[in-house]
């Protein structure tokens, strides 16, 4: 049955109906109700965007599995993550008028850094944007742990902050809430993925900037 699925997907030529796809979608409408429910019902935002994110695991593997990779569905899972974690910081904002700029810090770096990357991937004509010469960012997409892991943790940050803004709990030692516990044990991996970000924004660059020189160099060779 596994090879009979494999050869009928590797024939499938319908991207639209790729299984990674199909869930790509589902995880767009899962995150548009959270965004529908953020301001008025907590428990129903959280439980559809953390479904949302935990979704990200499995279009991986259903394109692996199938042989159904693609270019859209590359950019579909990219922008999902972004826009998604855009909503729930925004939200924050609201809840933390006074951690604006950190948060808003962080939006930046995370949407600037992974658009910059795509596109440098396709102008340096790899294959994937999940390949890089830089030894941090191939480890972060090679090794699927670290990955899991950064993300996990990173979405974790965020939820637990947003959760806190709704149940803080008791008053520990009369100096913060017991929920404030929580999102500070997940900062540290929050604060190690954006600076990945910051690796991702400068690296991009690199290699844009190593384009425009070629393109420079190969139209003067031209005028010789």
């Amino acid at each position: 049955m596994e090879s009979y699925s494999s050869a009928s997907s590797t024939n499938n030529n319908n991207v639209w109906l790729f299984y990674p796809n199909l869930i790509g979608y589902g995880r767009i409408v899962l995150a548009i109700m959270a965004m529908y429910y953020m301001s008025s019902s907590p428990v129903c935002a959280m439980f559809c965007y953390a479904l949302s994110a935990g979704l990200d695991a499995f279009d991986g593997w259903a394109a692996r599995t199938y042989n159904q990779s693609s270019r859209f569905g590359a950019m579909l899972d990219q922008l999902t993550d972004r826009c998604a974690l855009l909503t729930i910081v925004m939200a924050l904002c609201r809840l933390y008028p006074d951690h604006l700029f950190v948060l808003q810090l962080s939006a930046v770096i995370d949407i600037a850094s992974h658009w910059l990357h795509l596109h440098a991937t396709d102008l340096s004509g790899a294959s994937s944007h999940k390949q890089s010469s830089n030894w941090l960012l191939n480890l972060y997409y090679t090794d699927r742990l670290f990955l899991g892991f950064m993300c996990g943790g990173n979405e974790a940050f965020y939820i637990l902050l947003y959760i806190r803004a709704f149940w803080a709990g008791p008053l520990l030692f009369g100096a913060f809430h017991f929920m404030s516990i929580f999102p500070l044990i997940a900062f540290p991996i929050a604060f190690v993925k954006s600076a990945i970000s910051v690796v991702h924004l400068y690296t991009a660059a690199e290699m844009v900037v190593a384009h425009d020189v070629k393109l420079r160099v190969d139209a003067a060779q031209k005028k010789q």
